[in-house]
């Protein structure tokens, strides 16, 4: 039993075809990036977009930052300014509700891969997902929609993680594992044994 709905296992874009993979081509212009949440996972999704080159500008939202350029839930009024669009959220609840609302409002809800991460162009990675340094995602892989895949983490050929999941450093996921929706792994666990 798969652990995707149909519906949205059939609609995740891949790494190859999306349009941030575009970006980094030159195929298309830069984007304004606008992270929702300015806390911790905010600040790792900014060094992530950084660090791919591909962004014109970064900004976030945020109801405790005052350097944010508005509060959490003002997106929409941000969506002539800014194309693309993250939630970097802990909750999982929260951030899967956050991507949906950004999706509808018409943003493009980018996969945010960082330089030093390797992600093998079979693999398909789910909108809003953030890979971190140093992280593989190995052949025909599937990472569902709004993952936090942390630094060091191995996710090994035909695994496939559901949508929220965030793997923390040096997890390990077993080939052909399926890890359930909203998992949060431990520090360097091996998760399908």
């Amino acid at each position: 039993m798969s652990i995707f709905r149909e519906e949205t296992y059939m609609s995740l874009p891949t790494v190859q075809g999306s349009t941030v993979n575009k970006r980094n081509k030159g195929e298309i212009g830069m984007c304004r990036l606008l992270i929702l949440g300015a806390g911790q996972y905010g600040m790792v999704a900014g060094e992530i977009a950084g660090s791919m080159g591909i962004f014109e500008s970064i900004a976030f939202l945020d109801d405790n930052n005052p350097a944010a350029v508005g509060k959490l839930f003002e997106y929409e009024k941000f969506r002539r300014e800014y194309g693309c669009a993250v939630a970097a959220i802990g909750s999982f609840e929260l951030r899967m509700q956050l991507i949906g609302k950004l999706a509808e409002a018409g943003f493009e809800v980018p996969v945010l891969i960082h330089k030093t991460a390797y992600v093998s162009p079979s693999a398909v990675i789910g909108m809003g997902s953030f890979i971190e340094p140093m992280t593989v995602v190995h052949t025909d892989a599937k990472v569902g929609n709004g993952c936090i895949i942390s630094s060091g983490t191995v996710i090994n050929h035909n695994a496939v993680v559901g949508d929220g999941c965030h793997l923390n450093c040096c997890t390990v996921v077993k080939s052909s594992a399926e890890v359930p929706a909203g998992t949060v792994s431990d520090y360097g666990q091996i998760l399908g044994i």
